[in-house]
């Protein structure tokens, strides 16, 4: 960005303050501090105050140490929600309706945009793939919304970051000039593994030394810190030796929070506040570079295929993923609509974007202006949505929560065997 440190500061702090300040005001309204970010950004951007450059390397550190942050509590998260009753939405939500809307788009991506190969599409629906809870807050936090509907959309948004990550490494090596899928999903499958097992690996060992730390171990108020650096080093270990990186933070906190199950919710004001920093200098960004990049194509076809990916290929996947789902129609189409794009898209696209795949722009723009709908159109129908879902269960005689996710785990216990947890120390 083309500003000095003082004054990047100084619009930091200000956008910081104003978020803060905001947070109480906002909660009331179909406002959400994302949206007002996005905004921000383009409006400054716009005005010529500031410009961003997708290739400066200052900006993708920025949005992947966003997405590690985001990944690792995303795995601490997890693991609690991960054994609770209302398992099989979600389940269904990641292995079938996550698969189902990257074809989606990718086939209405090769329709649209003849300029792209079929590679290319699938590249473009990987990237929009994964959903994102930052954006729709107000749903997740809310009480009012049923629980079995939190549950299905934490979890769904927390695991599909990394489940969609080698599907866009896969697609972008494939897409490049150069690119040998073959050795690739070799390659990627590897790095996957050994990613993984680098995170289980220091997640296990950072939680046994919990115990036998010298002077009858750290005080409370470090323990979310200590939680941090081992997702960091899951991160860095992976990343300077041969695993993925960011497939190792996510499972550290998996396994870390199994470890030590007191760490995950001491880390969780913690990170609350870490990442709320990195959410709104990522929105701001996102949204000065919406302006930068711009979009020269045919504008009708973007608009299309902006409203197909919001409002027929997310909603279809999850209709059908949700077939036989003892789950009333208005909570149905409740997770149907709210699959918002965000940090991890934001990440995905500027990886195409600083590759070597010829129609790396076109995958980009289109995927920005994708996000950016997402995050105005989902961001403002979070409070709206609860709203509305309030009013369904409460004309449906059904204000009782406990009810509906009664009845949701009595579909699962007849589906299938009981999930029972690991045992912990």
């Amino acid at each position: 960005m083309d500003i000095g440190f003082a004054e990047a500061l100084l619009l930091l702090g200000l956008l910081l303050a104003g978020a803060a300040a905001l947070s109480g005001w906002l909660r009331g309204t179909v406002l959400s501090i994302s949206v007002l970010s996005v905004v921000a950004g383009i409006g400054l951007s716009g005005a010529g105050v500031v410009s961003a450059d997708p290739g400066a390397t200052i900006v993708l550190l920025l949005v992947e140490l966003a997405l590690i942050l985001t990944l690792f509590s995303d795995g601490l998260f997890v693991e609690e929600e991960l054994f609770r009753k209302y398992w099989g939405p979600p389940a269904r939500a990641l292995v079938v309706a996550m698969p189902l809307t990257l074809g989606l788009l990718a086939v209405m991506a090769k329709l649209l945009f003849p300029a792209l190969t079929w590679t290319e599409a699938f590249l473009l629906g990987a990237v929009l793939a994964p959903t994102d809870p930052v954006v729709t807050s107000a749903v997740v936090t809310a009480e009012r919304v049923p629980q079995a509907i939190r549950h299905t959309l934490n979890l769904e948004s927390g695991l599909n970051d990394g489940l969609a990550l080698p599907f866009v490494l896969f697609f972008l090596v494939a897409a490049s000039p150069r690119g040998d899928p073959g050795s690739e999903a070799l390659r990627l499958a590897g790095e996957a593994v050994v990613g993984a097992a680098i995170g289980i690996l220091l997640a296990l060992i950072a939680g046994r030394l919990l115990p036998h730390l010298p002077g009858g171990g750290m005080t409370r108020r470090y323990e979310g810190i200590y939680a941090l650096g081992a997702g960091f080093a899951a991160f860095g270990l992976a990343d300077v030796t041969y695993g993925n990186g960011l497939i190792a933070a996510f499972v550290a906190g998996i396994a870390l929070a199994g470890t030590r199950h007191e760490i995950p919710e001491t880390f969780k004001h913690f990170n609350e506040d870490v990442s709320a920093i990195f959410q709104v200098a990522t929105f701001f960004v996102f949204g000065a570079l919406i302006v930068a990049t711009g979009w020269e194509g045919s504008v009708w076809r973007l608009a299309i295929f902006i409203a197909f990916a919001l409002l027929v290929a997310r909603p279809a996947a999850v209709l059908v993923s949700f077939i036989g789902v003892r789950l009333p129609r208005p909570q149905k189409l409740f997770v149907a609509w709210f699959g918002p794009k965000g940090v991890a898209s934001m990440l995905f696209a500027l990886l195409v974007l600083n590759s070597t795949d010829p129609h790396r722009t076109i995958v980009f723009d289109v995927a920005s202006f994708v996000i950016l709908a997402s995050i105005l159109a989902h961001g403002l129908t979070d409070t709206l949505g609860a709203q509305w879902i309030e009013r369904q269960i409460a004309g449906s005689g059904r204000a009782d929560e406990n009810e509906v996710g009664e009845e949701v785990e009595r579909d699962e216990q007849d589906a299938a065997p009981a999930v029972v947890p690991p045992p912990r120390s």
